[in-house]
């Protein structure tokens, strides 16, 4: 009996012991570590996924949509939801366009919570959903679209994966544009089954920009722009289109152009806005202001006469005509830009002095930002008259030896076609709402010597000028042919060029300015009258009737 009372005994002591762990054990757990374990069923339970903000739309002066947000969807897996991984994987990339082998790396993971697919579109989104897979689900989200394709797509620019722009207005306009991201708390069950979404932080949306751009006028610009590329294969095309009154873009095209929403093929070079990133010798559309300023001056008047050689000597530098077989002729200040003489321009220049000529070149805006409301606004290079050799005064009035950009091009053609206001370029219309307001600009020269200068440039497009050839029925076309060397290493090319061409219309009463700017034309044409000048002259069909601008009288 003692036996049996002393083995009762010992183990209800044994009982009383496990029992005291067990306790101790569970004290301790729930004391010490029970944070930790609520903390980690939490996370397999509730998960923090980031809802994007839609972004504000860029559009045109019409309001057309130029980038505009739309509805899509993230697609998600459960991983230890899902049945079949394997399977799965098969069917998600038929319809996803990932490959199984990305897909299977995100199905088996271990985890709760793999993305598979952001920024579907909802039509694909629906064929996810048909699938009925167990461990895949969906949650709101936005995708960028570009309704115009590539036109304007390397001036409007493009968003990267985490919705903010990388360049362009896209970029120059992001704060404006992008709206706030959100979050939600996703909660499922112990089977992983959602059953409830939480919103943490609401998602905001941003703001619209409205452009001065036109977006009949800019796509068939760049209609005009392709032709250009696929007849002489150039290293690069730009074309602008502004109203000189107002300084407004209406175009800005460059080639070759890029997809927005694709970026895959595009280098870097091709997402620069060549109309405020490309720099170029201008050649001889330059000569319209070394003529400008010794009009202002009073130093030659447009019936002033030259006798022009073949060639001028400069210090240690000969300038030659662009055309060989010429002798001397007597040429007046009107001919000099008519024929785009070298030896004309530089004997204009000669006369303006090295010290003045400086201060136009200055004045017209060159070496500087133009003040457009977009990055890059280069300011080119120019020599400071404090750098000037001998020979400068011979190769700066015919547009050697300094770049510019086709924007500041456009800004000091503008004032040569408004009456002699040089106001900054406008490209951006109104911001949520709010008009930006139109840059007053300043005078650089005269309402007369304006009136006169325009005169002038009719001749390049008259029977003896360099452009002969273009023409648009019912209106008086001026403007300015240009054909520079490229500087290769350090020295002027014999083989490539720069073949550009500023021009407006009606002459008289200018309501249209375009600049056609071709880097390296291929095929042995190279000079600005023959393929930047018909350019212009198809965009100016287009764009004069398009905008009910009437007739010259």
């Amino acid at each position: 009996m003692k036996l049996i009372e002393r083995r009762s005994g010992l183990l209800f002591a044994a009982f009383a012991l496990a029992f005291l762990v067990i306790f101790v054990r569970a004290a301790w757990l729930q004391a010490v570590k029970g944070g930790e374990f609520s903390a980690d069923a939490r996370s397999q339970q509730v998960t923090t996924v980031t809802i994007p903000g839609i972004r504000g739309s860029i559009l045109d002066r019409n309001g057309s949509a130029l980038a505009v947000s739309e509805e899509a969807a993230t697609i998600y897996a459960t991983p230890y939801q899902v049945v079949d991984p394997p399977k799965a994987a098969h069917k998600l990339s038929e319809v996803l366009d990932v490959p199984e082998t990305e897909l299977l790396k995100h199905l088996t993971a271990q985890s709760g919570f793999e993305y598979l697919a952001k920024k579907v579109d909802l039509v694909t989104a629906r064929r996810v959903e048909k699938l009925d897979l167990d461990g895949i689900g969906q949650l709101p989200d936005s995708r960028r679209v570009y309704p115009q394709g590539s036109d304007g797509g390397r001036m409007i620019g493009a968003i990267g994966d985490d919705g903010h722009g990388l360049f362009g207005i896209e970029a120059n306009e992001n704060d404006v544009l992008g709206g706030s991201d959100g979050e939600i708390a996703v909660t499922r069950d112990a089977l992983g089954q959602e059953i409830g979404r939480d919103t943490v932080t609401g998602a905001a949306a941003g703001h619209d920009v409205r452009l001065t751009i036109d977006g009949r006028i800019q796509a068939y610009t760049e209609k005009v722009l392709k032709d250009v590329g696929d007849t002489y294969d150039p290293d690069g095309a730009t074309a602008v289109v502004m109203n000189p009154q107002s300084g407004d873009v209406l175009a800005m095209a460059s080639w070759p152009p890029i997809d927005p929403s694709d970026l895959s093929d595009a280098t870097s070079e091709q997402t620069v806005n060549m109309p405020t990133g490309y720099t170029y010798e201008p050649g001889s559309t330059f000569k319209a202001f070394t003529v400008a300023g010794a009009l202002q001056d009073g130093t030659v008047k447009p019936n002033t006469q030259f006798d022009v050689g073949p060639s001028i000597q400069v210090a240690d530098r000969t300038i030659e005509e662009a055309h060989e077989g010429l002798g001397y002729r007597t040429l007046t200040t009107a001919d000099i830009l008519a024929q785009s003489s070298n030896v004309g321009a530089v004997k204009i220049g000669l006369e303006v002095g090295a010290k003045r000529f400086s201060e136009w070149v200055d004045k017209f805006g060159f070496g500087h930002p133009t003040g457009i409301q977009y990055s890059p606004d280069e300011q080119g290079i120019v020599p400071p008259y404090s750098d000037y050799s001998g020979s400068s005064i011979g190769n700066l009035p015919i547009g050697q030896g300094l770049s510019v950009t086709p924007m500041q091009m456009m800004e000091g053609y503008a004032a040569i076609a408004n009456g002699g206001i040089l106001r900054p370029p406008r490209l951006l219309e109104s911001v949520d709402g709010e008009p930006v307001d139109e840059p007053q600009g300043h005078r650089v020269i005269s309402k007369s010597t304006s009136a006169e200068l325009r005169k002038m440039l009719e001749g390049v497009l008259g029977p003896f000028g360099t452009a002969p050839e273009v023409e648009v029925p019912g209106y008086v076309l001026a403007g300015k042919t240009g054909t520079a060397q490229k500087v290769v290493d350090g020295t002027y090319s014999d083989s490539q060029f720069v073949a550009s061409f500023v021009g407006f219309a009606p002459a008289d009463d200018p309501k249209l300015l375009v600049s056609v700017i071709v880097d390296d034309p291929k095929g042995g044409d190279y000079y600005g009258g023959t393929v930047a000048a018909p350019a212009f002259g198809e965009i100016a069909s287009f764009a004069l009737p398009y905008l009910g601008i009437a007739p010259s009288s």
